[in-house]
């Protein structure tokens, strides 16, 4: 660890020792301490405002490679990291400076002068700071916990806003039902301001329209108000404004139409002008880590010639379905996943899908995932398909390998994806 990442990993421990007894997902405790930092949220650049489930992060990741496309600089908050602290926020194109961003959260730890706060308030605030000094022509923010009560919704006069695919996530927090859960997205939503949203379940989509309806916004309905859909060459996607011919997404997957098709339609309604070549070039351009990337590093010494090691960070019910999907068009060869999970996830939901499209299946927990299920109970959410691996590398090695070529999935959780990473680039 570098002397920069420990004082980083300091300033977070002590931000840990002020979290409060209860996380009650209201905005007070972040009001005041962005008063007490003269309101930079009040300072951003236009802002596209981006919630869901799954497939966030991506809207997020055409978003700015659309606006970087049409020569805009683009400031940029995502949770949670992978590798490093500073992918979470990044200052008009570039990915935060260590001692940029220390400044910025010490200054905010000042500010905030020991009182009850948790670690995500602080970094946002510290976001707000760092994007309030810094020129720019747009401003994406993601929603980090549901939306009603994100620290990201202290911004109230969003140019547009956008919500993704919406699943069973955070049960324990945001509530039990799919109704429940699209709520508190919606809570998002600000009088005045077109919110896109693409394919989402009935139940989800019947809150949305509601809440839309009580609070003055237009809904853009993918189907209704936009379209996107394959052609021979790539995507042909349309809206009031006119038709745009598209390449397909840099980022695999069918689901990546809908949060291609999101971010356009989010682009346009924020009145920015951003041109179609742009946006085209962007949906062709866009980069997200963990999202079905291939992996071309250490990790795949340990495999046969010819084999592929696929990343993803899908960890959900929804995402367990997105990437069944994909694994349906993966036929040429057998598909092994290996599977790592986070705690209080509906494990045996995100398994359901993908267990019947795979050759085999394995179950790890690495030393340095964050909140890892343990192997068993991952094998049991299985109904006992997954075999321990119980490590990513013991996993690799104990693969079958048959007589042909294969294909290896690694999926489960970001934090696993974060792990992965590293032991790639080693």
């Amino acid at each position: 660890m570098s002397h920069v990442e420990g004082r980083i990993d300091g300033i977070v421990a002590r931000l840990h020792g002020l979290h409060p007894k209860l996380i009650d997902l209201t905005l007070d405790r972040l009001n005041v301490l962005l008063a007490k930092l003269g309101n930079p949220e009040r300072r951003l650049p236009p802002v596209i405002h981006v919630g869901g489930t799954n497939g966030k992060g991506s809207a997020c990741a055409f978003l700015r490679a659309m606006g970087e496309a049409a020569g805009l600089r683009v400031h940029v908050y995502t949770s949670p990291h992978l590798v490093r602290f500073n992918e979470r926020i990044r200052v008009a194109g570039e990915l935060v400076k260590d001692a940029d961003l220390i400044v910025a959260m010490e200054e905010v730890e000042r500010a905030n002068a020991g009182a009850p706060i948790t670690v995500f308030e602080v970094i946002t605030a510290a976001a707000f700071q760092l994007f309030a000094a810094v020129p720019a022509d747009l401003c994406l923010l993601e929603v980090g916990l549901g939306g009603r009560g994100d620290t990201t919704n202290v911004v109230e006069h969003p140019a547009a806003c956008a919500i993704t695919s919406i699943s069973l996530d955070h049960r324990e927090l945001l509530g039990p039902t799919l109704e429940a859960i699209a709520h508190e997205k919606a809570g998002i939503m600000k009088r005045g301001v077109k919110l896109a949203t693409g394919a989402q379940p009935d139940e989800a989509m019947a809150v949305l329209e509601a809440a839309a309806v009580r609070a003055g916004v237009r809904l853009l309905k993918r189907g209704r108000d936009w379209s996107i859909s394959p052609t021979a060459t790539g995507l042909h996607y349309t809206d009031e404004m006119g038709v745009i011919d598209l390449p397909f997404p840099s980022l695999p997957g069918a689901h990546q139409f809908d949060n291609a098709g999101i971010a356009i339609a989010a682009l346009r309604a924020a009145g920015l002008g951003i041109p179609g070549n742009a946006i085209a070039k962007g949906v062709a351009t866009a980069e997200w880590p963990a999202r079905l990337q291939r992996l071309t590093g250490r990790l795949t010494a340990s495999l046969p010639v010819g084999w592929e090691l696929w990343l993803d960070g899908g960890h959900n019910p929804g995402g367990g379905v997105a990437l069944a999907e994909h694994l349906a068009t993966w036929r040429d060869r057998p598909v092994h996943l290996i599977v790592g999970m986070k705690q209080a996830k509906d494990s045996a939901e995100f398994l359901r899908p993908l267990i019947p499209r795979a050759a085999s299946v394995w179950a790890v927990a690495e030393p340095g995932q964050h909140n890892a299920l343990p192997v068993e109970a991952i094998v049991a959410a299985s109904g006992g398909v997954a075999r321990p691996g119980p490590t990513i590398a013991e996993s690799l090695r104990k693969l079958p390998r048959g007589t042909g070529l294969g294909r290896v999935l690694i999926c489960g959780s970001l934090y696993l994806a974060g792990e992965v990473l590293k032991m790639d680039a080693e």
